[in-house]
């Protein structure tokens, strides 16, 4: 079986900084090609794997020293270099979101598509609507509740590979808080919670744009002081590990339907428990009171703190190695690429023979 791997143009694989769908890319890409499947990347130039990689642009978009005047051309281009490439592959596993969906009627290659953000967005069905035969995953359960009437092919959770991330047996002193500094992940309710508990936090976050920028002046940076307060900026991947492992909980307050949310399980793998809000994937990926604690209010889980070092962290990892890996993912992904394969030859096999009857047909119906 030959694939496809369409990632995001935003962040190279891995992505350099912050970058949630390219690092899934990333670990499925290095999943698929341990299990043998002859895997091709599509992706920035400045991508970094070991094995075939296709660039579409030289530079991801965001972090590029050459800002582009328009990512729409680079996404258009990313369509038409893959639909002429196509007939190379036994399956397109899109993870560009809607972008790519029209490789569906350009192809006969089977074309699935994982999908990685909120799906409540009132226009959405706008543009999934005009490809009725498409084929998705979704990343939880929670995330396909907006749109049922799609073709899924399954829910397949994230894996991540936990030998970077180490495990860290004894509770830290102080919250963390990682991702980006948005309204829907609710940085500021991180700080209130650090405030009511009395526990410093550690803000590791990227700053998207203006609107990130503007959310950061109102909300977080009348409350950063350096030391009870800490804004660290965003982190590398190689940060991580001693981030999050030595924090005595991660701090995840959401306020959105999260799709799935991978730093919950790079916190769990580095033993450190999660405080959440149960929105979106949450409930899926967490046990109240085993691998942390899940309420909608702030102040229950500000309360819940000093329970925390009661929590097994060795336990927290487990949850990750046995619900989580890797190997797990890759597999499910594997099974949907194979069913989707001997549907679209069955497809491709009725057509023919519909083909071949049919000059029968007419003589029988005394049209010939």
């Amino acid at each position: 079986m030959r694939v496809a791997l369409l990632s995001p143009l935003f962040e190279s694989v891995p992505p350099r900084l912050y970058g949630g769908t390219e690092r899934v890319v990333y670990n499925l890409y290095r999943g698929l090609r341990s299990q043998g499947v002859d895997t091709v990347l599509f992706a920035s130039g400045d991508s970094r794997v070991e094995g075939p990689l296709i660039p579409v642009i030289d530079e991801s978009l965001r972090l590029r020293s050459a800002p582009v005047a328009d990512p729409v051309a680079y996404h258009l281009k990313m369509l038409a270099v893959v639909a002429d490439l196509a007939g190379d592959f036994d399956v397109i596993h899109n993870h560009h979101d809607y972008w790519m969906l029209p490789l569906t009627r350009m192809t006969r290659v089977p074309v699935l598509t994982t999908m990685h953000g909120r799906l409540d967005l009132p226009d959405l069905p706008a543009a999934l609507g005009g490809f009725p035969g498409a084929s998705y995953v979704s990343i939880s359960d929670s995330q396909r509740q907006p749109l049922p009437w799609l073709r899924w092919m399954a829910t397949i959770h994230h894996g991540i590979d936990t030998g970077p991330f180490e495990l860290h047996r004894k509770p830290g002193r102080y919250l963390a808080f990682l991702g980006r500094i948005s309204a829907e992940k609710r940085p500021d309710w991180a700080i209130k919670i650090a405030k009511l508990a009395g526990v410093p936090l550690k803000i590791a976050a990227k700053i998207e744009g203006k609107t990130g920028q503007d959310y950061y002046d109102a909300f977080v940076e009348p409350h950063v002081d350096g030391r009870f307060i800490e804004y660290v900026g965003e982190i590398s991947e190689a940060q991580k590990s001693d981030f999050l492992g030595g924090a005595l909980a991660t701090v995840f307050p959401i306020d959105w339907p999260e799709p799935f949310g991978l730093v919950v399980l790079e916190s769990l793998a580095c033993g450190t428990p999660v405080l959440a809000r149960p929105c979106g994937s949450v409930p899926e990926l967490l046990r109240d009171g085993v691998t942390g604690f899940v309420h909608p209010d702030i102040a229950e889980l500000a309360r819940r703190i000093p329970d925390l070092p009661a929590l097994d962290r060795p336990a927290c990892r487990e949850w990750v190695e046995a619900r989580f890996s890797l190997k797990r993912m890759t597999e499910e992904y594997i099974d949907v690429y194979r069913r989707l394969s001997e549907s679209s030859g069955q497809r491709r096999a009725d057509r023919r023979r519909r083909n071949l009857l049919h000059p029968v047909q007419r003589v029988a119906d005394g049209n010939s």
